[in-house]
């Protein structure tokens, strides 16, 4: 593979590599061998949302947001108007003459809200003087209404008008929202998760704080829909806990916890004697069966389904991994503080696996909250049957910060931004390589022509 680098990239902290994760040059399973930079922000780009099949919009730091063409890497719109960092954004389809237009919403750390226009570069609609900043967003297509979430829960119709809202005073605030069934909101706040009930049959529409799931130990860090039955929330301390969707009960409870092996000998570690971001999990994705947690440095793979894990790597970057995907091959991506973006690939083992740590998924098969365990002995290695191996088969490197996020376009290819204030489209060299022959023949043959 081609090794793009633009800057000097090292760990942050000092971390030993482990020798397992050093892939070479050559790099078969890696089709992204291309890669072309996007410049235009002046500070640290946090967030990217899929516009359609061709356009991406990118914000952070800077407050401003940029459209771009991925095929061509072509700056397409710049959308300024906020003041402060945006501390959120999504997509919306709204009415323009008739006909659905796919916008987007951004909320700003200036305590505005704004729905743009990609295709004009207008802002189309603006909230301000909110009493607090927004943190996250929610769009609700079934009942044409959305949600943004800070110190109060507000409802928003399609015209930006606020249709109701519940106050929260706390310092936390609401920082993450999924949809669940029949018109519930699952939203976390420090480290409860709030269950709220949306009325629409009522002469004028109410949002109500109806149940508190108040089970996890250490503020709630990721909150995730897997599918119409499950929802999944991650939390500082190393908590996943699966939830029923409909009547909210648990249905899996796992606690991560390690232990270290030294010499031939693995000793006990408790929780209070590990570093907390060795555990915290700071990311959760899912395809609707597969839960990938970033914890700490590490990935972990679970089948919701089968309530088991399917594969780990305890170290998996150099630092604290801030983003996961799973692609549609079955693949699955990661991206960390150390700069770089990797991919991995779900392989069967054909040695003996390395042991699960005791404590890691270690309930299988429980549910409710029986299924806890506080301050438990910590059991004997599991002897778990499926597991699998989490192979490095692609190591994609050219930020010089730490990588915030990224957006699958499919074959098209692959964007991530980071705090080095760049965009980088990752193509597959294989595919830009014959889209060039197949242009210049056609070229050829028009010149021909005349």
């Amino acid at each position: 593979m081609l090794r793009w680098i633009l800057g000097g990239r090292g760990a942050q902290g000092a971390v030993e590599k482990s020798a397992a994760l050093c892939i070479g040059e050559e790099q078969p399973k890696n089709c992204f061998t291309e890669l072309q930079v996007l410049k235009g922000h002046f500070d640290i780009v946090r967030f990217l949302v899929q516009i359609d099949d061709f356009r991406l919009a990118s914000a952070g730091d800077d407050g401003m947001v940029l459209v771009w063409n991925v095929e061509t890497g072509e700056r397409l719109v710049e959308l300024r108007g906020h003041t402060q960092q945006i501390t959120a954004m999504t997509s919306y389809t709204f009415i323009r003459g008739g006909k659905p237009h796919t916008g987007l919403i951004t909320a700003s750390s200036d305590r505005t809200l704004s729905l743009w226009d990609p295709d004009t570069g207008n802002r189309v609609q603006t909230v301000s003087d909110l009493q607090s900043s927004v943190r996250c967003l929610l769009v609700l297509n079934g009942v044409d209404v959305w949600l943004s979430g800070g110190n109060e829960l507000c409802v928003w119709n399609r015209d930006f008008q606020l249709q109701c809202k519940s106050v929260h005073h706390r310092d936390a605030g609401i920082t993450a929202m999924v949809e669940l069934p029949k018109n519930y909101i699952a939203a976390a706040m420090d480290k409860e998760i709030v269950i709220f009930k949306l009325n629409l049959s009522e002469v004028e529409m109410s949002v109500l704080a109806i149940r508190h799931l108040a089970d996890h130990q250490d503020t709630i860090r990721a909150l995730i829909s897997i599918n119409d039955g499950l929802f999944a929330s991650g939390s500082h301390n190393g908590e996943l806990i699966l939830w029923d969707a409909v009547d909210w009960t648990i249905q899996a409870y796992e606690s991560i916890l390690w232990e270290e092996p030294a010499g031939e000998v693995q000793p006990e570690i408790r929780v209070g004697q590990q570093k907390q971001t060795d555990m915290s999990i700071q990311h959760l994705a899912t395809d609707g069966e597969l839960v990938v947690a970033a914890v700490g440095s590490g990935l972990y793979v679970y089948n919701a389904a089968m309530k088991t894990v399917v594969a780990y790597r305890k170290i998996a970057h150099d630092s604290d991994v801030l983003h996961t995907m799973l692609l549609n091959n079955g693949q699955v991506m990661s991206c960390s503080e150390d700069g770089s973006v990797r991919i991995w690939e779900l392989q069967d083992l054909p040695l003996p696996a390395e042991p699960a740590p005791s404590g890691f998924f270690g309930m299988f098969g429980t549910f409710g909250r029986s299924g806890k365990q506080t301050g438990a002995p910590m059991k004997k290695l599991l002897d778990v049957s499926g597991l699998r191996s989490l192979e490095l088969i692609g190591d994609l490197i050219g930020h010089s910060g730490a990588v915030q996020m990224f957006a699958s376009f499919g074959e098209k290819g692959l964007v991530t931004c980071s705090a080095d204030h760049l965009l980088i489209a990752w193509k597959d060299g294989e595919r830009e390589s014959q889209l060039r022959s197949l242009a210049l023949f056609q070229k050829l043959e028009e010149r021909q022509g005349l």
